[in-house]
């Protein structure tokens, strides 16, 4: 047991340069919110759900992050920072990251699926802070979520999406199948500082409606080629 709490400790260790020591990361508030996401987790599939609803309800008190105890989460999962949402029929597979004010969020089964109405989130996927993943789609293994992004549409693997709604986009500095961990959601470039993240995004976004523009102008040559 201890050695498993040290090998998610180091996870998170390895993907947040902040820290300076593992007891630091123990204060943090998604460590607590998915220690207890397993207790509630464990009563909910025995059925005892008011109990797991009240376990749901003390951690979100305490840490801002409400994981509905239906939600099934792998291991070495990391919420940064919190004020985060994850529903019922959610599921997260190993080594995921997710920043602060993300949604994965559902939809009305008669518009849905019937029974599965949230996101699966593959191994090793990173969601950016403020991003709203909706309805039972899948977001590919080492896929990328910019921050912000407004996703409906299934993600393949080690696919980067930004924007609303989400696009595939490319990444300066080889974004697409790099093992590295990029910290601070998906920059449009190599380095990315935390503190101009606003920045950031509106670059992202200049960069894909220029890519836009160059498709509409080559779509309008091509029209008039024909003509």
């Amino acid at each position: 047991m201890l050695a498993r709490v040290v090998r998610y400790v180091d996870s998170i260790k390895a993907r947040d340069p902040a820290p300076r020591s593992r007891m630091e990361i123990l204060t943090y508030p998604g460590v607590w919110a998915l220690a207890y996401h397993r207790v509630a987790h464990r009563l909910f599939r025995a059925r005892w759900y008011f109990a797991a609803r009240v376990v749901n309800h003390w951690s979100r008190f305490l840490t801002s992050i409400d994981i509905h105890p239906g939600a099934t989460i792998g291991h070495n999962f990391f919420i940064d920072h919190g004020f985060t949402v994850i529903g019922e029929t959610a599921e997260i597979g190993d080594d995921v990251t997710i920043y602060q004010n993300v949604t994965l969020g559902g939809t009305s089964p008669d518009n849905g699926v019937a029974g599965k109405r949230h996101p699966t989130i593959s191994d090793g996927a990173i969601i950016g802070s403020g991003a709203q993943v909706l309805g039972p789609i899948v977001i590919g293994p080492r896929a990328r979520v910019g921050a912000n992004a407004v996703v409906t549409k299934s993600v393949p693997e080690a696919t980067t999406v930004v924007g609303i709604p989400a696009r595939p986009t490319v990444v300066e500095g080889g974004q697409g199948g790099d093992p590295r961990f990029v910290p601070y959601g998906t920059p449009c470039r190599d380095t990315f500082d935390p503190q101009t993240q606003r920045i950031e995004l509106l670059r992202c976004e200049l960069e894909t409606l220029r890519r836009r523009l160059d498709e509409v102008l080559a779509e309008q040559q091509d029209q008039r080629d024909r003509a």
